[in-house]
């Protein structure tokens, strides 16, 4: 018999075992803002060509279901939702980063899922506290890997790997699952762990993929947990076929699992995005935008903007290739570029679209980005931003915490902002408005298991090109 002291027992006693009431205020209200934030990406997403590739491929290969995706008309069956949904999550590069990485778009479209399937009513305060347990296993898996930098340098892409775990313990908690299913439940979702950054090298879209794939993986962990499959035990142990042996061989750090459970929320460290790209580039967007706002910069006036920064973020996000939308958003020069030509139209998602992917001001502003490897900072360091003017003048800027980060969070106007123009692209201005104040006072409902109908638009959503 497996020992009570292993991992995946000890987090699924902390799983299914945390009073509904055991957040602090401050971690439900975040809870909330993730949440909505997650599923304003998701409405958006509806109108992405993955999302709607995702979409057709499923209905045109499985019977209809009752559960709704998310900014359309149409229903899929509850682990395709879950698929489908947090496909759409991650389309747009702008669902928060900070947890496994993208926790958001791998936890919510699980949770929302389970709400239909659950038997017994599930109050908005269990719910927000079963994200929340999503984000902790989510991230506390990462980290037990030794943290993002070498599991992806590795070449695991940590949304895909990490999140499956996430999601099958949100979703466990929500069909009310005991600590001895929620075990086997984790012990599943390793199995159904994977993901590999190949994408990066030309653009694909499998990254969006991925965020998809951990939630259908981490709902059917549950589901099967739930009709009596067994999971290994030892799946976190230092064992042939465990996961840490498998996927972090050199780097893992097992206790990083468990240490501190329920004293500090691993939610507390996740941001929201307020541009539409890949999050290490917000640190010299940042730097970027303050240089120009300061100095009243033109883009005439900008020789050159010299990028000092680790080797990793180089290696990540330097590619200068952007035919396709998910390459452009993974390009640094490219969002610096976008700000040189347009600053006062930040780095949001219309920067991105095709006709401004090929606009000739953009692609020559990229020529004026040169960036230089500095061994001295670590890969999770913020680059330093150099701007050399025409008139010979130096100016230098770092932004250590990127606007979204929790220690410089997005100002409450700035985020409904984002919510509304977000889920206004499948939603009529009341519907929005209605899924903010759901969303605002879910601590108050006694049963949210109709929440996905509050997602659901009266049409196709016009597709984002």
């Amino acid at each position: 018999m497996p020992s009570d002291s292993q991992h995946a027992r000890v987090l699924a006693r902390f799983v299914a075992g945390t009073a509904a009431h055991a957040l602090p205020d401050a971690i439900l209200a975040k809870a909330k803002r993730h949440t909505l934030d997650t599923l304003a990406c998701g409405i958006a997403g509806a109108a992405s060509a993955e999302g709607a590739a995702l979409l057709a491929t499923v209905l045109a290969t499985e019977p209809a279901g009752d559960e709704p995706v998310w900014g359309t008309d149409r229903r899929v069956g509850a682990r395709s939702a879950a698929l489908v949904n947090g496909t759409a999550c991650h389309a747009f590069e702008l669902d928060d980063t900070g947890g496994c990485d993208h926790s958001g778009a791998v936890v919510v479209p699980a949770a929302v899922a389970a709400l239909g399937l659950a038997e017994r009513p599930v109050s908005g305060r269990e719910f927000l506290l079963a994200v929340t347990l999503g984000y902790d296993v989510a991230r506390r898996v990462l980290e037990a890997c030794g943290a993002y930098r070498p599991h992806n340098e590795a070449g695991w892409h940590s949304t895909a790997t990490c999140g499956p775990f996430g999601a099958a313990a949100a979703a466990a908690r929500i069909l009310g699952l005991p600590a001895e299913a929620v075990a086997h439940a984790l012990g599943h979702a390793a199995s159904f762990s994977g993901g590999l950054w190949a994408f990066i090298h030309d653009g694909s879209q499998t990254k969006r993929v991925h965020a998809g794939r951990a939630a259908e993986g981490g709902l059917l962990a549950a589901l099967l947990a739930r009709g009596g499959l067994t999971g290994p035990a030892a799946v976190f142990e230092d064992v042939w076929g465990g996961f840490l042996r498998t996927f972090a061989p050199g780097s893992a750090v097992p206790e990083a699992l468990v240490d501190g459970l329920g004293e500090r929320w691993r939610l507390e460290r996740v941001a929201i995005k307020p541009h539409a790209s890949c999050r290490g580039t917000h640190g010299a967007i940042d730097a970027l935008g303050a240089l120009i706002r300061r100095h009243g910069l033109r883009a005439d006036d900008i020789r050159y903007v010299r990028v000092r920064a680790p080797a990793f973020l180089v290696g990540m996000c330097g590619g200068r290739e952007v035919s396709s939308l998910a390459a452009a958003q993974m390009s640094l020069p490219f969002a610096l570029a976008t700000l040189i030509v347009a600053p006062e139209g930040g780095v949001g998602l219309d920067a991105f679209r095709a006709g401004r992917r090929g606009d000739s001001a953009l692609r020559a502003a990229m020529e004026k980005v040169v960036l230089e490897t500095d061994p001295a900072l670590g890969g999770s360091e913020e680059p330093f931003v150099t701007v050399e003017t025409a008139d010979g003048r130096s100016l230098v800027d770092r932004i250590v915490d990127p606007l979204g980060s929790p220690t410089n969070p997005l100002p409450p106007a700035e985020h409904l902002a984002k919510i509304r123009r977000l889920a206004g692209m499948a939603l009529e201005e009341d519907a929005v408005a209605r899924l903010i104040a759901t969303v605002e006072g879910l601590d108050e409902e006694a049963d949210v298991r109709g929440l996905a109908e509050r997602l659901r638009a009266l049409g196709a959503p016009r597709r984002f090109a």
